[in-house]
């Protein structure tokens, strides 16, 4: 097998195992993604990761849209297809067939149970990808390199704004977008 062969082999083995963990959506694996793409395969940095992260967040649709920008960093084309594939198909053969299940499983004491305590994994993976992503932002030079001022001024700035404002967050983009215009 090719090196390509072995890195999309990669790309389909850790995302299809990262797809069905992702209890409370694609956000909520943003750091396991994140290992798997810099720390365990070194595909990229964190800076890297958390550029695609914002694109695929700034784009409209779906929140696993970075996995297929991860793909297509890692693999090209080939790579973004097979990354959205192993992401999106056994988590939505496990939803579908779950879908099947619920009805004849309503009203289960269990079944609230298990629902309930979900809800608050979600939340502390959802919050651990927040602190993956504003590391990453917080050191755009890489690992080791000094922190950016600038990147944690607009990390706490934004989510402030976004969790005490009402506000549309895509004025965050803008004033990201400005600032980076001055800078550069």
């Amino acid at each position: 097998m090719s090196d390509d062969g072995d890195v999309l082999l990669q790309l389909a083995i850790g995302f299809a195992a990262i797809s069905m963990i992702a209890v409370g959506g694609g956000i909520a694996v943003v750091p396991e993604m994140n290992r798997l793409v810099v720390d365990v395969h070194g595909w990229m940095s964190d800076a890297r990761f958390a550029q695609l992260f914002a694109l695929a967040q700034a784009a409209p649709g779906p929140n696993v849209l970075v996995v297929g920008l991860i793909g297509w960093q890692v693999a090209g084309l080939p790579g973004m297809l097979v990354a959205t594939l192993a992401v999106t198909g056994p988590a939505g053969f496990f939803a579908f067939g779950f879908s099947k299940l619920r009805g004849k499983l309503a009203g289960a004491r269990w079944l609230r149970i298990v629902e309930k305590g979900l809800v608050p994994i979600a939340v502390g993976l959802i919050f651990s990808s927040g602190i993956i992503l504003a590391q990453g932002a917080a050191h755009p030079a890489g690992p080791g390199a000094a922190i950016s001022a600038l990147a944690v001024g607009l990390t706490v700035f934004s989510t402030l704004f976004v969790w005490l404002t009402d506000r549309s967050p895509l004025w965050v983009l803008v004033i990201g977008a400005v600032a980076g215009a001055l800078l550069l």
